[in-house]
């Protein structure tokens, strides 16, 4: 176990973590760290979200369109610089510590629930 302090599963019940289609990328300059602003489509209720995603060192801005990606769409908006980010792009770190982004091995319907 690790350092994280313990949740009952109703907590994680409460976190929305969605499928997406991303389907637009685009360089963020102006951000403080380098990043890729994102569009994702989650489709249905939610529609397309915006994310600022820290993912340069591993993902190329012209490979991403059509990627399906997870996101947590129950956060509040973010302010990054001057794009709102409306949904948290989820990752992980590789053996560099640089960001992967977490996405299904096959393509699965848009809007689905992380279970």
């Amino acid at each position: 176990m690790t350092d994280s302090a313990l949740i009952d599963f109703d907590d994680f019940l409460k976190i929305d973590i969605r499928v997406g289609t991303i389907i637009a990328a685009e360089r963020f300059p102006e951000a403080r760290k380098p990043a890729i602003k994102l569009k994702i489509d989650f489709g249905g209720d939610l529609g397309v979200k915006k994310s600022s995603a820290q993912i340069t060192q591993n993902h190329d801005v012209d490979s991403l369109v059509g990627t399906q990606v997870l996101a947590v769409v129950n956060f509040p908006p973010r302010q990054i610089g001057p794009f709102m980010s409306e949904v948290l792009t989820l990752g992980v770190p590789d053996s560099n510590g640089n960001v992967m982004l977490v996405r299904p091995d096959r393509a699965v319907p848009v809007g689905g629930r992380l279970y």
